[in-house]
């Protein structure tokens, strides 16, 4: 059954047409083009299509598309400030070398923005562990988690 239904994606509305059935992850890449959400194991493991609901971290590859109607949805293209700025997570993946491929990226943005607003004064090991839900197979996580510890200190040192 085919239903066409509205989603709000970083602020703007996307009425689309869709399957009962399909992904949310699909749906943000073929129905609204934003295809920064990234889709890998399809299974919920590898964090890839890491996207924010309501402000909390999920898989859309996890949801279907019809149950994220009446919702906020952020992806990775949403998380920034600003066009052409890049947010402090997103930054400090830059200056970090937190990417190689970037296929994980957008997953890891997201999840540690999320991560990082409700845990600003998390321990290494807590930001570690945070990060375990999204697999890198390039960089060996060092620059991934050098990149958490730069955005957490800049969002400590501006809460103050």
């Amino acid at each position: 059954m085919s239903r066409n239904i509205t989603l709000n994606i970083n602020g703007a509305q996307h009425t689309v047409d869709v399957e009962d059935r399909m992904l949310l992850s699909d749906a943000i890449r073929e129905k609204a083009g934003l295809t920064g959400t990234h889709v890998a194991c399809e299974h919920g493991v590898c964090g890839a299509c890491t996207i924010l609901l309501d402000g909390e971290a999920v898989r859309s590859c996890l949801m279907f598309t019809v149950q994220a109607a009446g919702h906020e949805i952020t992806t990775v293209e949403g998380i920034a400030p600003a066009p052409g700025e890049l947010s402090v997570v997103q930054r400090a993946m830059q200056d970090n070398h937190g990417l190689q491929c970037g296929f994980c990226t957008p997953g890891i943005v997201t999840s540690l923005t999320a991560y990082l607003r409700d845990f600003p004064n998390a321990s290494d090991d807590e930001l570690k562990e945070a990060l375990s839900g999204n697999l890198c197979r390039c960089t060996g996580y060092m620059g991934i988690v050098n990149a958490a510890r730069q955005a957490q200190k800049e969002i400590q040192g501006s809460a103050k």
